[in-house]
């Protein structure tokens, strides 16, 4: 798999309605959505059990388990973002991240957002402000 593939996988659900706790493409999901998407595509099953969890980002019930579940099934990248990285965003004062996207170059992602669904979007300075980690799927090739 190359960071082409992944990038592929992300763009084919541009346009899909915001839809909380979904994953379908073309009719909703949300940021982890997206992800679980991007991944079912690429590795062909669902990759955990979801957990229950709100749509507020203040939420602070499963702070960390977004973090968590992408140490347990991504590789934690080094260095400036590459095509086909995972990134997670802290979002206001948050300790914790509570949003992901799919990297498409240094310059731009792809994310589920509310009232918008999934977009492509500039990583504009606001948004290199919240990023926590980036990550590398398992078997990602250059």
């Amino acid at each position: 798999m190359t960071r082409e593939d992944i990038v592929d996988a992300a763009r084919l659900w541009l346009g899909t309605p915001y839809r909380h706790r979904t994953s379908t493409l073309g009719a909703g999901c949300d940021c982890l959505g997206l992800l679980r998407g991007v991944w079912r595509a690429l590795y062909g099953g669902e990759p955990m059990t979801v957990p229950n969890y709100r749509a507020s980002w203040r939420d602070a019930a499963f702070d960390d388990q977004l973090q968590r579940a992408a140490e347990t099934l991504l590789v934690r990248a080094e260095g400036q973002a590459r095509a086909g990285q995972v990134v997670l965003f802290k979002l206001q004062r948050a300790a914790f991240a509570k949003h992901c996207g799919i990297m498409v170059s240094p310059a731009r992602f792809i994310h589920a957002q509310e009232h918008l669904g999934v977009v492509e979007a500039n990583m504009t300075e606001g948004w290199m402000r919240r990023v926590d980690d980036l990550y590398d799927l398992p078997g990602v090739g250059d």
